[in-house]
């Protein structure tokens, strides 16, 4: 489909694009898990690519006057302002609220996407919280979703990892970050923008980036289907959620009087002690205000398990793990010799 999205004085006629309007707010319906009150206000990331670019077009058709745009603008090429400046222009157009985002203080160059991607949803965050919207949406989609279920999978990760992209997760007090468009796929998207004007972010392509290789490579592939790729990546997600409830669960039936934080394993699956241990280290560096390394509930904890299963003591995210018996205890780790 390759109509151009009508402005908001043009009246809504043709129905390729109104068909993908109503299946952009079924999915939203659905990746929410209830039918979103017409006076809610549905924040929208917005880049300029076309993945994005179409998200705001579905939107405004599917929602009119009940939506809000927001480019991050990162500083990081010298064409970032005049992108953020097109999507304004746009939501111009289209009667649509559009405020450009920029970071605090400049990004650090090193581990430049962590970085900006941290920086990014800080500010939007923020931006949607201020605006009272309670969604935030992301254009990610199938093909962003079977190359991070790939990248995963070929650095070893479990279930956690293999989940992939969440489908919904709490973005900020009464706010929901919802990515309503992982069912689609790139060149359904692309067609939809395809009379929209967009942008090229040339670090798509940076063969630096791990995600540039990987998506080159699938690219390549004539026996790897991105869309079966990230059906599975939601099957594993929603195996992810039923371990998820057995391991809340686990971690209050299992907790011991500690210090940190301790658990007893004694007679459990693998697969609950990975999700304990990592319920047990962020509790810690929630408790004690540890930001860095950088821990994410995906992060690999299989060497870790391996250490605890032999009764030895391991470190991760800047906490220190330690075997008595089967009860596993979870300090702050001690400061480096020479730190």
């Amino acid at each position: 489909m390759a109509a151009r999205p009508p402005s908001a004085s043009e009246p809504l006629t043709d129905p390729a694009p109104l068909a993908a309007a109503a299946r952009f707010a079924s999915d939203l319906t659905a990746t929410l898990g209830r039918t979103p009150d017409e006076r809610e206000i549905l924040a929208l990331a917005v880049s300029g690519g076309p993945d994005s670019m179409a998200m705001l077009a579905l939107a405004h058709l599917s929602r009119p006057d009940r939506i809000a745009a927001a480019t991050f603008d990162h500083r990081l090429r010298a064409a970032s302002a005049d992108e953020a400046s097109m999507v304004a222009l746009w939501c111009v157009d289209h009667d649509i609220p559009h405020t450009t985002l920029t970071p605090a203080t400049p990004l650090a160059m090193a581990n430049v996407q962590a970085t900006a991607r941290a920086a990014r949803y800080e500010a939007l965050a923020t931006w949607a919280t201020n605006i009272g919207a309670t969604m935030l949406a992301t254009a990610h989609h199938a093909d962003d979703q079977a190359e991070t279920f790939l990248m995963r999978a070929n650095r070893g990760c479990g279930p956690s990892g293999l989940a992939g992209i969440r489908a919904r997760r709490s973005l900020a007090p009464g706010v929901e970050l919802v990515r309503p468009l992982l069912g689609w796929r790139r060149a359904d998207l692309a067609a939809i923008a395809a009379d929209m004007p967009t942008v090229d972010d040339p670090s798509n392509r940076d063969a630096r980036f791990d995600r540039a290789r990987m998506r080159r490579w699938l690219a390549g592939q004539e026996l790897l289907d991105p869309a079966r790729l990230a059906r599975t990546a939601t099957y594993v997600a929603e195996a992810q959620a039923d371990l998820a409830a057995l391991s809340e669960w686990a971690w209050h039936s299992r907790r011991q009087p500690d210090a940190g934080a301790a658990i007893d394993v004694a007679g459990l699956p693998r697969v609950l002690c990975r999700m304990l241990a990592r319920r047990a280290i962020a509790q810690v560096r929630t408790d004690h205000a540890l930001a860095t390394p950088v821990f994410t509930d995906s992060a690999n904890v299989e060497a870790l398990i391996d250490a605890l299963s032999a009764g030895k003591s391991a470190t991760k995210g800047a906490v220190m793990a330690v075997a008595k018996g089967a009860v596993w205890h979870f300090r702050p780790a001690p400061p480096r010799k020479g730190a």
